[in-house]
């Protein structure tokens, strides 16, 4: 099923379910899943082999790049950027048997980067302009303008808007 909502780009083999909100200007490529009650804005690329799921918020001039899974309760703020296989999660204790999980929120906040093969475990707030790299795994928040690596990630130096490694005047 088709969303009926503003002119964009599907390819005819990804599947975007009857109730999510894609905007204008989207390119959906091939075998991209786009669940019911997503919520994408305008201008952003979601790469081949993705997963949206319900429930998720992705702002303006995105890109989404390919295997990339974001679950429910990810909300990605405006120009952000997700490299290839990185994914979110969105369960703190998580187990097959529990039937009563919750929810854990991830925010990633305007003109953030995350790497490829990242992992950001769920309840992190990613800063605007920081860079996750290749790789990492996000367990802590992460400040804006950081740019954090490794496993698990850790502060390695500061970045400005483009991502150009800066440095930080200590005597200030």
């Amino acid at each position: 099923m088709e969303c009926l909502m503003t002119e964009y780009f599907k390819h005819e083999k990804s599947v975007v379910e009857e109730g999510a909100e894609i905007g204008s200007g989207c390119k959906v490529w091939i075998n991209a899943q786009i669940r019911s009650g997503a919520i994408i804005k305008n201008n952003c690329i979601i790469s081949k082999d993705t997963y949206i799921d319900s429930g998720v918020h992705i702002g303006s001039n995105c890109k989404i790049q390919n295997g990339v899974s974001i679950y429910n309760g990810v909300f990605i703020a405006d120009d952000v950027f997700v490299g290839p296989n990185a994914a979110f999660t969105n369960d703190k204790i998580p187990r097959a048997f529990n039937h009563s999980w919750s929810i854990t929120k991830t925010i990633v906040n305007k003109g953030a980067s995350i790497g490829a093969n990242a992992t950001i475990v769920c309840g992190v707030v990613i800063g605007e302009y920081a860079m996750v790299a290749a790789g990492s795994v996000v367990t802590k928040d992460v400040e804006p303008y950081s740019l954090v690596m490794g496993n698990p990630a850790k502060h390695y130096s500061y970045v400005d808007k483009d991502g150009n490694k800066v440095e930080v005047n200590q005597d200030a």
